[in-house]
């Protein structure tokens, strides 16, 4: 038979393995404990009949132990599974435990409200966004900073070496000797197109600015501008100046054609005789 008292008085000794002394309380390792308290009325080895609560993979079962079933060890507890409402798993506990004591019930009970609040914080957490932090040491940190260094340096010498077999395939430097892939050769020349494709563009672009010029200008009537005094002198001056000029050009035009006139017509020469009364007086 099993003696509750003596199990009690030798784990009490200090010979249980799941004790847990602190300065305050004692507390229980035990998964079957149902305050997880170490103490007469909690402990499930020490009780022959023992009631409590535990959740497995998010569903929650009610365990019982009785005295009737402590010569078989393999079914000393009795697992029994509890629906999700937590109204309906209250009345199986009650059904279950109905001539169990009230401190006993009540524990269970407890321990499943606690074991339902955590289950649905865990829910509503899973449905949140988080962040996720990730430690990385600095030695990795230090490595990839010096193969993204070197990455850097194995992109521009390659970049470099490229233009250069470029410039000598168009030069025609190595001819029929070795034979290159013909894509990037086709991608630069591709590229070289696209440039003087843009620099066409930008033509019609500039004539289309011209035309914007053009269409700014706009044409005012003389109704709108009011003369003054000064600007009619101005004009008037200008209005001289500009008939003198023509009086010049019509007289040197007039000048050339009688010139002209001279010379095609033929020169006729006129000689006088003196009179010779005039001699025959002076003698």
């Amino acid at each position: 038979m099993q003696h509750d008292d003596v199990i009690w008085n030798t784990l009490r000794a200090g010979t249980c393995s799941y004790k847990l002394k602190s300065i305050t309380q004692d507390f229980c390792k035990n998964e079957y404990n149902v305050m997880g308290l170490c103490n007469r009325s909690n402990c499930p080895l020490a009780n022959s009949n023992y009631a409590t609560v535990r959740e497995e993979e998010g569903v929650c079962y009610l365990y019982i132990k009785t005295i009737e079933r402590a010569a078989f060890p393999a079914k000393l507890w009795e697992k029994i599974r509890l629906s999700k409402d937590y109204q309906t798993a209250l009345q199986e506990i009650d059904r279950h435990l109905i001539y169990w004591p009230f401190q006993s019930k009540h524990k269970c009970k407890k321990r499943y409200t606690k074991i339902f609040q955590y289950l649905m914080r865990m829910r509503k957490m899973a449905t949140r966004r988080q962040k996720k932090l990730v430690t990385m040491p600095r030695k990795i940190e230090r490595r990839e900073r010096r193969r993204e260094v070197k990455a850097l340096l194995a992109a521009k010498l390659d970049n470099a070496i490229e233009r250069e077999l470029l410039e000598r395939l168009k030069q025609g430097t190595y001819g029929d000797m070795y034979k290159f892939p013909e894509t990037a050769f086709d991608k630069a020349m591709q590229d070289e197109d696209a440039d003087s494709e843009v620099e066409i563009e930008d033509e019609p672009s500039t004539s289309k600015e011209a035309k914007s010029k053009e269409k700014k200008v706009q044409f005012v009537a003389a109704e709108d501008f009011e003369e003054t005094d000064s600007e009619m002198e101005e004009y008037s001056a200008t209005d001289t100046s500009e008939d003198e000029s023509e009086m010049e050009s019509e007289s040197e035009e007039e000048e050339l054609i009688k010139e002209r006139i001279k010379r095609s017509r033929p020169r006729v020469v006129i000689e006088y005789e003196k009179p010779k009364i005039a001699e025959t007086k002076k003698n």
